[in-house]
């Protein structure tokens, strides 16, 4: 594959039925963006039906086919709607990206039970559950791809117990899937992002920003489409012989991170 202007040329996806949660916004939405434009069908699935339904006909106005469903990952129900639909609408799925995650930063003596509970639950549970309804469909059919979005952060960072823990699972659970998926020819990858440019990082107070800025190697935020380009190539038939690896898109920040004072 090569990279345009835009993206990577070429339409190697072409066909392929994906399902991007998380994607009505934000490495989702980019993801979902660059899956289309390499000739995916997308399904856009998001706990915001009404953001993931505009998304979704946003990218249908450019000639992509794309649906927008509902999914709280967390949910057994919720994610056997969601593929039965994707099934029903688009047909079965080539291709998962589980992208759908929440950060709460605080610090080991300020975080709640809940806070705690509810990161988890989309963090790790959303992956397994997600993870074994593709499978269920990809098994059978002897292909796939599964695109799990983890973050440097599973390094550890301050305030980040909560955050890193629940990302160090999805790294771990990557390896396993591998594993065990390898000889039903299920690739499964797991990508790192950094400090990527999104509502969700937008949200962090100037402080915090700033701090994070000043540790930051390259000294510059990441894009969503420089995920997105990964995750295409992990979808991609140029993948083939890669698994259960970690890709970081992190500007450095996996190999260290720069003295605030330096």
């Amino acid at each position: 594959m090569e990279r345009d202007g835009q993206g990577i040329a070429g339409r190697d996806l072409a066909g392929q039925v994906a399902v991007v949660t998380g994607a009505a916004s934000g490495i989702g939405l980019a993801v979902a963006r660059e899956f289309a434009a390499a000739g995916a069908k997308v399904a856009i699935a998001d706990i915001d039906a009404g953001r993931a339904e505009d998304a979704a006909q946003r990218l249908a106005a450019t000639g992509a086919e794309a649906v927008g469903l509902r999914v709280d990952v967390s949910s057994r129900e919720a994610v056997a709607a969601l593929f039965s639909g994707v099934e029903e609408r688009l047909g079965p799925v080539d291709v998962l990206v589980n992208n759908a995650g929440i950060s709460i930063d605080h610090g080991i003596r300020r975080i709640t039970d809940e806070e705690w509970r509810r990161t988890h639950a989309v963090n790790q549970t959303g992956v397994f559950l997600c993870s074994q309804a593709a499978a269920a469909s990809m098994i059978p059919r002897r292909k796939g791809r599964i695109v799990n979005v983890a973050s440097r952060a599973w390094l550890g960072w301050y305030g980040q117990l909560t955050y890193a823990s629940s990302k160090g699972g999805v790294v771990s659970a990557t390896r396993s899937l591998a594993i065990e998926l390898a000889k039903h020819g299920i690739t499964v990858n797991c990508l790192a992002p950094g400090l990527i440019d999104t509502p969700l990082l937008r949200r962090e107070p100037h402080e915090v920003m700033d701090r994070l800025m000043l540790a930051q190697p390259m000294g510059t935020l990441g894009d969503p489409a420089d995920v997105a380009w990964a995750a295409r190539w992990f979808a991609s038939p140029a993948s083939r012989s890669v698994t259960g690896q970690v890709l970081y898109v992190c500007g450095g920040k996996s190999l260290y991170a720069q003295p605030a004072r330096a």
